[in-house]
């Protein structure tokens, strides 16, 4: 979403299969953007067949290697999906009487959207930006996470962002008619692994 980095009370990062987010909140946190940083992710969708240990305890351990204080982050690691990592989120830092006013949130790249559009909807009130590791597309894949599994993985976010706002998940957002398109190509092309059935 290309959001300018601001200063914040509290860095929230979003669990997922992919390291480089922590690594992402490391370098933030290093930089004197916030002073808290909460890891939030169980097993998910995407990393229940892949890890042993939860999305946030992962995250933790690389931020730590990275040169993050153990005491300045917080592990909320029940949480399988977007809505319910900041519900969590919420209940972990009111259980600490910690109240920030604004947060950083981390994600992947092309979930960035989704992240924003659910924020919104599930803890209005709160000032936040969103921002992911800094990594072009054409540079996003890797032996671990291949470009046929981020195709799929992007589709059927699309597929979320289109469809969640009526269950309530998140606000609405638009959807440019090119966007629409390329996701009916996919689609059609067979990218359908991560679509919602």
């Amino acid at each position: 979403m290309y959001q300018p980095l601001l200063s914040a009370e509290c860095i929230m990062v979003l669990g997922s299969h992919d390291l480089r987010v922590a690594e992402r909140a490391a370098e933030l946190y290093l930089e004197g953007l916030a002073p808290l940083i909460v890891m939030s992710g169980g097993l998910g969708r995407l990393t229940k067949d892949l890890w042993k240990q939860t999305e946030a305890d992962l995250f933790a351990s690389r931020a730590i290697e990275l040169g993050v204080p153990e005491e300045k982050i917080l592990i909320e690691n029940r949480s399988t999906n977007t809505g319910e990592n900041i519900r969590f989120t919420r209940e972990l830092l009111e259980s600490k009487n910690l109240h920030p006013r604004n947060f950083i949130l981390v994600q992947k790249p092309y979930m960035e959207r989704r992240t924003y559009a659910t924020f919104m909807k599930q803890w209005p009130g709160k000032e936040f930006l969103v921002t992911s590791p800094q990594i072009s597309f054409e540079d996003y894949p890797t032996d671990e996470i291949p470009l046929d599994r981020v195709i799929n993985i992007m589709v059927g976010d699309l597929q979320r962002i289109i469809e969640y706002p009526a269950r309530g998940f998140q606000i609405p957002q638009e959807v440019p008619d090119a966007v629409l398109q390329a996701y009916q190509y996919l689609i059609e092309a067979g990218y359908t692994k991560q679509l919602i059935r």
